[in-house]
């Protein structure tokens, strides 16, 4: 390539830059000062240039005004160590039981690994990130889901004066999920459902979910069936025939709850994209599904 030909490609590669911060723009504008709930799990938790992107992403969000608060899983983590410790895991209907010993690997991996390489990865940019986990100033209270699952809660109910309070102070609360009951029992909880329930207690503008497909699909075998755009009485009139696949009904049940509760719009992207979080939030087509009241597709 000339020197002419490079100049004018650096010109192109300027006016797309220029073109897509206009675009971005009046969502920065309508954004700004608006919570976002975030919910991380997939391949962009396991992907190291995916979770790159990822703590960018939250980090440029905070920075254009944005309250954003993370929430995680690590289902696959806590399995790793749990092989790594000889440890054969047990299913009852498809969950994994949690004994003692489990609920203590998984409190390893959940607060004492994974949440603290999320902050880490934020905290490159500057001390920005906060780790929590759902014990930490009464902020999840739990109860046992089914005693044949031993230590797996369901949110009863979330008290998020902590997270408020971080969000004050303009940093951004990243939570493992991880609760107790009154008699401080923790239990292990689904992040999809705890995503969900953080954002309704705080009246959040979004919630978003990090998956591993496109989005909703009206045929999880064709990704070009994707559903842009769909209202919470038609999500659960599918939930209801039993039509979505199981791996996606906790995400879409805790999307429905979450709008339920007041939360202006809940999103499912594809988190195998990177700077999906972007795309979504600051791009006129955005890149997943949507899920709203008096939406249609």
């Amino acid at each position: 390539m000339n020197g002419t030909s490079a100049h004018r490609r650096s010109v192109l590669d300027a006016h797309e830059r220029a073109r897509v911060l206009t675009e971005a723009l009046p969502y920065i504008q309508r954004f700004r000062g608006k919570i976002v709930v975030v919910k991380y799990g997939g391949s962009a938790m396991t992907d190291p240039g995916l979770a790159e992107c990822f703590a960018d992403d939250v980090v440029l969000m905070r920075s254009v005004g944005m309250r954003v608060v993370v929430v995680h899983g690590g289902g696959p983590q806590i399995g790793e160590l749990m092989a790594r410790l000889g440890k054969e895991p047990e299913f009852h209907e498809g969950h994994r039981v949690t004994d003692a010993e489990t609920l203590d690997i998984a409190r390893m991996v959940l607060v004492g690994k994974v949440n603290r390489d999320i902050v880490g990865a934020m905290n490159v940019h500057g001390p920005l990130a906060v780790g929590l986990s759902g014990q930490d100033a009464g902020l999840i209270h739990a109860s046992a889901r089914d005693p044949k699952l031993g230590f797996v809660g369901d949110v009863q109910a979330v008290n998020p004066s902590i997270i408020r309070r971080l969000l004050a102070e303009d940093l951004i609360p990243v939570v493992s999920t991880i609760g107790s009951d009154l008699a401080g029992q923790a239990y292990n909880i689904n992040a999809d459902i705890v995503a969900g329930a953080i954002a309704g207690s705080l009246g959040a503008e979004k919630v978003i979910y990090l998956t591993d497909v496109e989005g909703l699909l009206e045929d999880v075998d064709d990704p070009g069936s994707l559903v842009q755009r769909t209202s919470v009485a038609a999500l659960e009139a599918e939930l209801a025939e039993g039509s979505v696949s199981d791996g996606m009904i906790p995400k879409l049940t805790a999307c429905a709850g979450a709008v339920r509760q007041g939360v202006g719009s809940a999103h499912i992207v594809d988190g195998r994209v990177p700077h999906v979080l972007l795309l979504e939030l600051f791009t006129d087509t955005g890149i997943g599904t949507m899920i709203a009241e008096g939406l249609t597709r």
